[in-house]
């Protein structure tokens, strides 16, 4: 089974298991690896289309089940897709609405016809099936749409999620028969937790569909990063050599340098945003709060090597003063930084895996951002990363 797509993904360079690539979409050419802000609601909270633009984005991540409910597929195919409904003229990759399952837990009832949901908005019952879930997206227009999947909560049971990757290879199945648009690539999801074998047979079940990209999800979901690596590790060593890999929900500073070292291609998450509108600022050298009163006298900027617009003209007094202010400025000003910082962030390893340079580049990096003493869980990633892959 051959899913027919217009897409191309190229490797280019390689560094351990770490790569370069170029992945051409109908709304342009994008750089791999690539961090991809959250615009859950069609917009990255608080930010214009140009700044996250001019930040460095170069896809942006929608979600399926949010805009389904408010204001609706029809009205964003209305404007010609999210370009046209959101301003933002790059590509787009829109989720499932799959993570909701898990998120909402305690609104949904799942079968093997889809997932029921009670509206978080107002209370109706909404479904959500693998078809439902295509139609949305093609609706919605984005360049990459995500397979309906399970993602199940950690802890849990080994049987459940057994059960749940089973559902989720045949809800792929379904949702590649109501595919029809061909200038949009449908993305597979792994799954299985932190369980190699669990893993093994998820991947027996999904990689036969040949899909464009393919996922990792399932992690990111509240266990320990001691457990999540060896997961990624191991799943990013068995996805084809030719086919973007995509670690969905991932996007601290940390887990971006392991990631990409493991040969993940595609990362999403809120956190920097989220992070910049509690009043924290991503460095080298890990977070500064700018609640704290040291702050409010420090005339540097947050970053003095960081080109975005907020280290350009502002000092962390006066971000400080915005916050305690309650100036809706101060946590723009954060949420435009974090999100330059983690393209830099892969600007730089990108560099560094052209150059062939990439275990010295994030150990040192790791030296600063852990202050001394890499995690036990960091360096054995990074480890990994040197290994042969198997087979």
């Amino acid at each position: 089974m051959t899913a027919a797509t217009p897409f191309e993904f190229e490797v280019t360079h390689r560094n351990g298991r770490a790569r370069l690539g170029t992945l051409q979409t109908p709304h342009g050419k994008v750089q791999t690896p690539l961090f991809m802000p959250v615009g859950t609601q069609g917009t990255v909270k608080g930010l214009s289309p140009q700044e996250v633009k001019d930040a460095g984005s170069q896809i942006i991540l929608a979600n399926t089940y949010h805009l389904m409910l408010r204001p609706g597929e029809q009205l964003v195919a209305d404007h010609g897709g999210l370009q046209g409904f959101s301003g933002y003229q790059g590509p787009f990759l829109t989720d499932s609405g799959g993570f909701q399952v898990m998120s909402l837990g305690h609104l949904r009832k799942i079968r093997e016809e889809g997932v029921t949901f009670k509206s978080h908005l107002d209370g109706r019952q909404i479904e959500l099936t693998p078809e439902r879930s295509v139609q949305v997206q093609e609706a919605l227009g984005a360049d990459i749409i995500m397979a309906f999947d399970e993602c199940p909560p950690y802890p849990a049971e080994r049987e459940y999620i057994q059960r749940s990757l089973q559902r989720t290879a045949r809800w792929l199945e379904r949702c590649l028969s109501a595919k029809t648009r061909p200038d949009q690539a449908l993305f597979a999801i792994v799954q299985g937790g932190i369980h190699a074998d669990l893993r093994d047979e998820s991947l027996a079940l999904t990689l036969p569909f040949h899909t464009p990209g393919f996922a990792i999800g399932g992690l990111a979901v509240g266990e320990p990063k001691e457990e999540m690596y060896p997961a990624v590790a191991y799943t990013a060593a068995r996805l084809p050599e030719g086919k973007p890999r995509y670690l969905m929900g991932v996007g601290h500073p940390e887990d971006l340098v392991a990631g990409i070292a493991l040969g993940v291609d595609m990362f999403d998450c809120v956190y920097p945003t989220r992070t910049g509108r509690f009043g924290y600022a991503l460095t080298d050298n890990g977070r500064i709060n700018l609640n704290a009163s040291a702050a409010r006298t420090q005339m540097a900027p947050i970053d003095a090597e960081c080109d975005c617009y907020t280290c350009c003209n502002f000092t962390q007094a006066y971000i400080a003063h915005l916050l305690r202010a309650e100036e809706m400025l101060g946590p723009r000003l954060l949420s435009l930084h974090n999100i330059r910082y983690l393209h830099r962030l892969v600007e730089r390893m990108r560099e560094a895996i052209a150059a062939g340079q990439l275990d010295t580049w994030a150990t040192t990096w790791g030296a600063s951002y852990f202050r001394g003493t890499l995690p036990a869980w960091f360096a054995r990633a990074l480890d990994e990363a040197k290994q042969p892959l198997p087979g």
